[in-house]
């Protein structure tokens, strides 16, 4: 991975991360509403995940790395789940996807420390 790449990559997976975060956190919220309120936070959850792909659809193309088509399924997965209406179980896929995510963050912080950037 290249310099310019790695502090793509970099930024990218804190962002994603981020947002992986508050999406397996509104999941947890949405054990306590019913009828129309779940529905309306399920649309709402569903649109946040699929902007959390875009990003790393945007990463893929800025900072080629393998493991970026490995975050996909688990999202995809997570996506099926809440459009399902049983968003609960899309936590763990999430956490597959956020675990995959820190690895790209860890081996481009790394390269940066080695160059001295970080």
């Amino acid at each position: 991975m290249k310099t310019d790449q790695a502090i793509m990559a970099f930024s990218q997976s804190e962002k994603i991360k981020a947002g992986l975060i508050w999406i397996a956190q509104a999941l947890e919220l949405l054990q306590g509403l019913s009828g129309e309120e779940r529905r309306g936070a399920e649309k709402t959850i569903g649109a946040m995940l699929n902007m959390v792909g875009h990003e790393i659809s945007l990463a893929r193309n800025l900072a080629p790395h393998d493991m970026w088509n490995m975050i996909e399924p688990p999202i995809d997965r997570a996506l099926t789940m809440i459009q399902s209406g049983v968003g609960h179980e899309a936590i763990a896929h999430l956490s597959k996807a956020l675990s995959k995510v820190t690895n790209i963050g860890q081996q481009s912080m790394s390269l940066l420390k080695e160059e001295s950037l970080l």
